[in-house]
């Protein structure tokens, strides 16, 4: 091959192109054109470096011409491939997405692939789709209409939004030791046992259990967390009834928190978590001694997250729970170490979502103020973007 580009690089670019090389960090075919390049500039021929750097002689001169013709970034890079057309036009693009988004044909309970191929065959001109367009197709514009989340949606009115208020206060409170906040809630644990034993790990080999299990039944988990300070209690039971949720108050006011003058408790609307559960246990002095000492705050339906105790339970449950736990006295056991250790080590959940955050992140669904209040120049404190 006759050479018709001469190669002279200047130090600069010699010391880029060496240093690329050593790190090794790009892709092969830039590798591979910057060793053509030093190579070239050593004075070797364009059937040297073809036969040394095992490619072809068009590869050394089109990666010369591009160096002389343009400069370093141009003589290592590609110009980018036009591709294969795509099938779907604009127009039939935007009707997959909509028939994807639309209810799947009758007796079948998601769209598919090869249900969405098939009906934008009949919709469009199309003789065929194969089920890959349409997952790009779909994956460009996010939807993946084979899956489905199940969600709570909240109905976020005044009456959701003056409970959300009145926790996140509590939350943001300064610490007082004789008005202490403490979040409660509960949580089931079924309790498996081994049919056979269990084969411990060892090197090169993972520990193994059989797929096969037996059900021993379930139990209750009540957890409760100080918010001002590293504590947490949980209590196993054998049920969830409203007698152990008043067990679990009076022993708050009796054991826990024996100095303290109110004891504010934060809690979701089960029908147990009432003043009425402590009259169905107890008589109604000691119902009323221990309401005394109580102060009910109820996150908002539907709005779980803002009970600080459930992060506690989510660390509870990947720390301790994930395994196989066969009975009652085993399960209490393990809880309660996992509980010491936890409180020695004045582990805390950190909140970080105030009122004034709510107002700016949810400014949209906060109610607006009635006709009334803004002839009366009452102004809505939540800001609106």
């Amino acid at each position: 091959m006759n050479v018709r580009y001469r190669i002279e690089l200047s130090q600069a670019e010699r010391c880029e192109l060496t240093a690329m090389l050593s790190k090794g960090k790009r892709a092969a075919r830039k590798l591979k054109r910057a060793q053509i390049l030093l190579a070239a500039d050593a004075g070797r021929s364009d059937e040297e470096i073809a036969r040394t750097l095992a490619v072809g002689g068009s590869t050394v001169y089109r990666t010369k011409r591009r160096f002389v013709e343009g400069n370093l970034e141009r003589a290592l890079s590609e110009d980018p491939r036009p591709g294969a057309e795509r099938k779907l036009t604009g127009k039939e693009e935007a009707l997959l997405v909509a028939t994807a988004c639309a209810n799947p044909p009758e007796g079948r309970a998601r769209w598919t692939l090869e249900l969405l191929a098939d009906a934008m065959v009949k919709l469009t001109e199309h003789e065929s789709l194969s089920g890959e367009t349409v997952r790009r197709r779909l994956a460009e514009n996010g939807l993946k209409p084979w899956r489905k989340d199940m969600w709570c949606i909240p109905r976020v009115d005044g009456e959701y939004v003056a409970r959300m208020e009145d926790v996140l206060d509590l939350y943001a409170e300064a610490p007082d030791p004789k008005r202490p906040v403490v979040c409660f809630d509960e949580s089931p644990v079924q309790l498996i046992g081994e049919v056979r034993q269990p084969i411990p790990a060892e090197p090169g080999q993972l520990e193994r259990y059989d797929y096969e299990y037996r059900r021993n039944g379930t139990v209750n988990l009540f957890v409760c967390i100080d918010v001002h300070r590293p504590w947490r209690k949980v209590k196993v039971t054998e049920r969830r009834a409203a007698e152990d949720y008043a067990q679990c108050m009076r022993e708050l006011t009796d054991v826990h928190y024996p100095d303290a003058e109110s004891i504010r408790v934060v809690q979701d609307n089960l029908s147990i978590h009432s003043a009425g559960a402590l009259y169905e246990a107890f008589a109604p002095a000691e119902a009323r001694r221990i309401l005394r000492r109580l102060e009910f705050h109820y996150t908002p339906k539907h709005a779980s997250w803002l009970n600080m105790v459930e992060i506690e339970i989510g660390v509870l449950a990947s720390q301790c729970l994930d395994r196989r736990i066969e009975s009652h006295a085993g399960l209490a056991a393990e809880i309660a170490a996992w509980e010491k250790q936890r409180n020695a080590v004045r582990a805390r959940v950190h909140w970080q979502f105030t009122t004034e955050k709510a107002r700016a992140k949810m400014s949209r669904a906060y109610p607006r103020p009635t006709t009334l209040a803004r002839r009366q120049g009452v102004k809505n404190s939540v800001p609106r973007y």
